[in-house]
């Protein structure tokens, strides 16, 4: 790990700052809407929209970098993101924010693909697997980090949208200035959803789900904090706690999908999720019970997103694996889309713990179909598994490809094993 660390230490550097902005900005936007007197509702439009955005931005980036290079996307979104962070102060209209939150999705899953494309080419065989989990690792610090952030200046003035602007410009001085050849750039055709639902029902229902969580934990934890009356303080460690706890149990939930039916963990690791919702339902008026269940949320959460793909690798091909990728992050944003909304009506009509709410019945929805699915057919044998590779929500197509790049390394490195 040392190894990759020191040749991509500029690129990861930049990531982090780059995470350190989009976390921020996410997390003030939630605080600032409810200062503004934006509805519920509003907010949910507008934490939504960077999900559509992001989906799009993950379908066309891919042709514009082919298109004008890697540089120039890179360059041209950056000044974009920049505008947009010092626009939201400026002009604070819902709708407003919803148009700038769109083209901010759409411009920071272009920077995310050519990032990501630039660790991929960097990595080996050998070390692709160290460089996914030294990129989870960046990616989840700076997330915390910018919570941190948030404390530093008053959330109803300019200086917070300002700290994640500077921040993402900068985040492109060690990459563009280190990184000297840009890769080749070469998307898979994806499968069709019609297929991957064929393959592996649980793993395109699942995804389905968890983008549906992980949008409403991302976008709205901080527009429930603000209603239910928590100081900016509280704010900052509740929204920390989600990513704390993916930090802390996505490795030793990596060991464990090895090792069993990936079926029974990911209905245990759901049910566990949909339990932690409960405690902040019912419990929530206590502030530590609510940072127990952020745990438990955003430690069920994100892992369960590199267990839904591993899984679905279990029934691919390894031909089929990397157009795999597509098609489940396609369903995954489909999902992430329509999260904030339903978030959103559901504070709407019962006050702000219908955040929990909805984050516990699609939790246990998905153990639901989990233990379903286990009734369907038999578990392939645990030795014929493919490998866990810890890939965030937040990550683009390429990380994605890149995580099932390293399943297909490791598959054909086991059969070479056995075959000698």
């Amino acid at each position: 790990m040392l190894y990759v660390l020191k040749n991509a230490w500029a690129l990861l550097l930049g990531m982090c700052l780059l995470m350190i902005g989009n976390g921020l900005q996410g997390t003030l936007l939630g605080v600032r809407g409810g200062i503004e007197g934006f509805s519920t509702f509003e907010m949910s439009l507008v934490m939504s929209a960077y999900f559509l955005g992001f989906l799009g931005g993950s379908r066309f980036a891919p042709e514009m970098i082919r298109r004008v290079g890697h540089v120039r996307v890179f360059a041209a979104l950056a000044s974009f993101i920049s505008a947009v962070l010092i626009i939201y102060p400026t002009l604070a209209n819902p709708w407003v924010w919803v148009a700038g939150r769109v083209l901010i999705g759409f411009c920071f899953s272009g920077v995310y693909v050519t990032a990501e494309s630039w660790l991929n080419n960097a990595s080996t065989n050998e070390t692709r697997g160290q460089s996914l989990s030294l990129y989870m690792i960046v990616q989840t610090i700076g997330i915390i980090t910018a919570q941190g952030l948030m404390l530093v200046a008053d959330p109803g003035g300019f200086v917070l949208f300002v700290i994640p602007s500077v921040l993402v410009s900068i985040s492109f001085a060690p990459i563009l200035l280190s990184i000297a050849p840009t890769p080749a750039f070469d998307r898979t055709k994806p499968l069709s959803l019609r297929q991957l639902y064929k393959i592996s029902p649980l793993g395109v229902t699942g995804m389905f789900l968890l983008g549906s969580v992980f949008s409403a934990q991302f976008g709205m934890s901080a527009v429930f904090g603000q209603q239910a009356g928590l100081t900016l303080p509280q704010i900052s460690i509740f929204v920390s706690f989600f990513y704390i706890g993916a930090l802390i149990v996505q490795y030793p939930l990596g060991w464990l999908s090895d090792r069993m039916d990936r079926r029974r963990l990911i209905m245990i690791v759901a049910v566990l999720g949909g339990t932690g919702a409960l405690v902040g339902f019912v419990m929530g008026q206590t502030y530590y019970a609510l940072l127990m269940a952020a745990f438990a949320i955003g430690g069920s959460s994100n892992p369960l997103y590199s267990l839904l793909i591993a899984y679905t690798n279990d029934f691919l091909d390894s031909e089929d694996m990397a157009a795999a990728s597509g098609g489940l992050m396609f369903i995954n944003g489909l999902g992430a889309v329509s999260g904030p909304i339903i978030t959103g009506w559901l504070m709407g009509v019962i006050g702000p713990y219908g955040y929990f709410l909805i984050l516990l019945v699609l939790m246990y929805a998905l153990g639901a179909y989990a233990l379903y699915r286990m009734t369907q057919r038999p578990a392939p044998r645990v030795d014929s598994t493919s490998a866990y590779a810890p890939v965030m929500p937040t990550s683009s197509p390429v990380a994605l490809e890149t995580a099932q790049e390293y399943a297909i390394d490791s598959a054909e490195a086991e059969e070479s094993g056995k075959s000698s």
